[in-house]
């Protein structure tokens, strides 16, 4: 069965590559400005943060939410073959700039091998396994190729998949299924609710009471759950969560979380 360890970010193995080549914007996520291309200035010599436990307290809160899928570290290892950016300055750019792009490849491979992963999408198996290999391969080619990669193309075509994928799990679940794709929940009074199979693709969910809420087979692919309030949610088998989305939620000890996902420490 297919395994999500390589799209796990692995930070030590990795050039701070998120703590330099993103924009910084001063607000409640980040205590300061900085341009794409300029290092933060609490990145240590050997590509670790002087803040790390303290990112919350320090202002910068949007650090312990960001998740690169472990794009970081494969373009580090791999597609710079442990190249670093201090050391050969001249390869800097193109490397800042693969970041977005294997960073996105491997959000598809995250979705695509949950997909894999599921009993109930048997019957689209080998779609999965074409869609994962073709993705896969796209994250192995060198810089060049990489950045003239068509991402959106690629994500187009593995979305027909990801739909089928949802339709499959969310029919599995009895009674009628709510479609709240898109839908503005900005804040909504959803504590206690049975929201199983509920189509929640794109929702915003900013700041929403989802405490105690049942969110299993509900698809949360692009879902925003930024101050979300999870403090007993179950998200044990919900639909294409990520950890980003975890980490700008708030929980605590009773959220139920699947195994591939980690507790934020902040929660």
């Amino acid at each position: 069965m297919p395994h999500h360890d390589p799209l796990t970010a692995d930070c030590g193995s990795c050039f701070g590559l998120c703590c330099v080549a993103l924009t910084f914007t001063r607000s409640a996520d980040f205590a300061m400005d900085k341009a794409a291309g300029d290092p933060c200035p609490n990145l240590e010599p050997e590509f670790g943060c002087g803040i790390h436990d303290r990112l919350r307290d320090k202002g910068f809160s949007g650090c312990t939410v960001y998740d690169c899928f472990g794009a970081g570290q494969k373009i580090s290892q791999i597609t710079f073959g442990g190249r670093d950016w201090r050391s050969e300055p001249g390869g800097a750019k193109q490397m800042f700039a693969a970041l977005p792009v294997m960073r996105q490849l491997h959000e598809l491979l995250w979705y695509l091998t949950e997909a894999r992963s599921l009993d109930v999408t048997r019957e689209l198996h080998t779609e999965l396994d074409t869609a994962l290999g073709e993705t896969q391969a796209l994250t192995l080619t060198d810089p060049d190729t990489l950045l003239a990669v068509d991402v959106a193309g690629q994500r187009a075509r593995v979305d027909v998949l990801l739909q089928a994928t949802s339709r499959l799990v969310r029919g599995g679940v009895r009674g009628k299924k709510k479609d709240r794709r898109g839908a503005d929940l900005i804040g909504a009074r959803l504590a206690n609710a049975d929201l199983r199979g509920t189509n929640l693709r794109g929702a915003y969910l900013i700041a929403a009471d989802l405490r105690r809420a049942d969110l299993r087979q509900a698809d949360l692919i692009g879902a925003d759950l930024r101050d979300a309030d999870v403090r007993g949610a179950d998200l044990t088998a919900c639909l294409f969560l990520t950890q980003s989305q975890v980490n700008a939620a708030r929980g605590d000890a009773t959220t139920r979380l699947t195994e591939r996902l980690s507790r934020p420490a902040h929660w």
